[in-house]
């Protein structure tokens, strides 16, 4: 006789998973949610009566391959903050607050400890975000990954104004456009920052990079930050025209997708200073300005376009709110595309 367990699944550690994981996804409920922990759905009761034409907004991502770090480090807190930031700031661009999550872990071994680690940081990134995990999927897969592998995924859900949706039809000629800094490498460009720093500079992941001055997993587990908030107050408080989510493709490549084919970006380099981490990155695998640009976000994780009227303004606001900004740039007539000019500030390095 052959069971399920004998297959390589453990019903009963999903279970104790789920009953470790029950008082870090309490922390993220909102007076919408309906229901616990555990049901085939979750639920949210809309609240309607403060918009004319409500319209969903929805978006799903993952965290690639910075997980490798993670699982080869045995660290799990951090990386569902990643998650989170990937869904919830690709709603926010649209001018969406996000309402709820639900998350999806695949792994070769439930470990109930590891799965709740993993789900403890989901709910951490729901909490700085302000939408409700209302629910998620565990599976264990035998003999299609590794005891030690797992992958994420998570599907976020937010609500907009159909007359507040921002994109490129709202920005104007002369608009400033505003950067906020990054965390750190954030959830883009690991597959080259493994091979650059790993598998041809033979770095362990205890090293610690003189220019860093910390371990290098310590970096490269960095949270990604999660700037929901901060761009929904940006919108009450200045009426920003449109966000850019500064993930795969950079910053140019990013900020393009929220222009209007009529109007041109001009980036200015010598505004800021990459981070060390990207220096090291640059000179190590000997990486060309462009495809450090096109790979990773360089600093900048998110991009805001507002009145230009309103530029000081809207720094101000960031700033109090613990949010590093600046202004890079201004927009300017022409056919869509995004100009950057000058070389970065910081230590003196040839990729800038």
């Amino acid at each position: 006789m052959t069971s399920y367990a004998a297959a390589g699944v453990d019903i009963a550690a999903g279970e104790r998973a789920v009953e470790l994981m029950q008082t870090a996804v309490a922390r993220t409920n909102r007076p919408e949610v309906v229901g616990g922990l555990g049901g085939f759905a979750g639920l949210f009761q809309l609240d309607l009566a403060h918009y004319k034409r409500p319209v969903l907004a929805s978006s799903t991502d993952g965290v690639g391959t910075k997980l490798a770090v993670a699982q080869a480090a045995g660290r799990h807190d951090t990386v569902g903050i990643d998650l989170v930031a990937m869904v919830v700031d690709d709603l926010v661009v649209v001018g969406a607050e996000p309402l709820f999550l639900t998350d999806y872990v695949a792994t070769g071994k439930v470990v109930p400890e590891k799965i709740a680690a993993i789900v403890t940081g989901i709910a951490e990134g729901c909490v700085r975000a302000g939408c409700a995990l209302v629910g998620g999927e565990t599976a264990e897969h035998p003999g299609l990954m590794g005891e030690d592998e797992y992958d994420l995924s998570g599907t976020g859900v937010g609500i907009v104004d159909a007359d507040a949706v921002l994109g490129a039809d709202r920005v104007r000629p002369g608009d400033t456009v505003i950067a906020m800094a990054s965390s750190g490498l954030h959830s883009n460009g690991y597959s080259l920052a493994r091979k650059v720093l790993f598998e041809d500079g033979g770095r362990p992941l205890d090293a610690v990079p003189e220019e860093l001055g910390r371990p290098l997993v310590d970096e490269l587990l960095e949270p990604t930050r999660i700037y929901a908030k901060d761009c929904l107050a940006l919108v009450d408080a200045v009426g920003a025209h449109a966000f850019a989510h500064v993930t795969g493709g950079g910053l140019a490549g990013n900020l393009a997708r929220v222009l209007p084919r009529t109007l041109d970006a001009e980036v200015d380099r010598t505004t800021w200073a990459p981070p060390p981490v990207f220096d090291l990155l640059a000179r190590t695998g000997a990486i060309p300005l462009a495809d450090m640009e096109r790979t990773f976000n360089l600093g900048v994780g998110m991009v805001a376009v507002v009145p230009a009227e309103r530029e000081s303004d809207a720094l101000d606001l960031l700033q109090g709110r613990g949010v590093p900004s600046w202004t890079v740039g201004r927009t300017t007539p022409g056919a869509g595309s995004v100009t950057l000019s000058g070389r970065y500030g910081g230590a003196a390095a040839s990729w800038r």
